[in-house]
């Protein structure tokens, strides 16, 4: 299972597949939800579902939301073994600064054998604390993880996706 950042709907919608010239693409993301394949847990959904823009109305429609919200809770142990590796001592602030991600990588802690993080940030080992990369937090905890474009190969997307699928 795919467990996608808020960031790679909102990069896929701002930089490569707007919601309305390239539905199809949207459509797969739906789908790959209902089948399993992909899911968001609800800490990263709220992140988009909060805005006001069209990503935010896509992703709150009933059938969107229902194919893509991981239906779990949050195991808090495995939240604070995340929120371990950006520090031990982080601040208020910081923690503010950290956001949603160690929920995310929490999620995939459950099974890291089976669960893979999706985003589009970089590694960057020299960054510390608050300022940790999901990939780097990930390969700390032993969670794989990759970039959008991975998952889109794994999952052997294309635009004819509805015509193959039927097949």
């Amino acid at each position: 299972m795919y467990l996608l950042d808020a960031n790679v709907l909102i990069t896929a919608k701002n930089q490569y597949y707007p919601i309305h010239r390239v539905p199809e693409f949207w459509e797969w993301l739906s789908f790959m939800g209902e089948s399993g394949a992909i899911k968001m847990p609800l800490e990263i959904v709220e992140e988009i579902t909060g805005g006001s823009d069209d990503l935010a109305e896509w992703l709150r429609d009933h059938g969107n939301n229902k194919a893509l919200l991981l239906d779990e809770d949050v195991d808090a142990i495995h939240v604070q073994a995340v929120m371990d590796r950006y520090a031990l001592d982080l601040n208020e602030a910081e923690i503010i600064e950290v956001g949603r991600d160690p929920f995310l990588i929490a999620y995939a802690l459950v099974a890291p054998e089976d669960r893979v993080v999706v985003t589009v940030e970089a590694s960057k080992p020299s960054c510390k604390r608050a300022n940790r990369r999901i990939p780097d937090v990930c390969n700390d905890l032993g969670v794989q993880w990759c970039n959008s474009f991975q998952m889109m190969t794994a999952l052997d997307f294309t635009t004819g996706w509805r015509t193959r699928s039927s097949s």
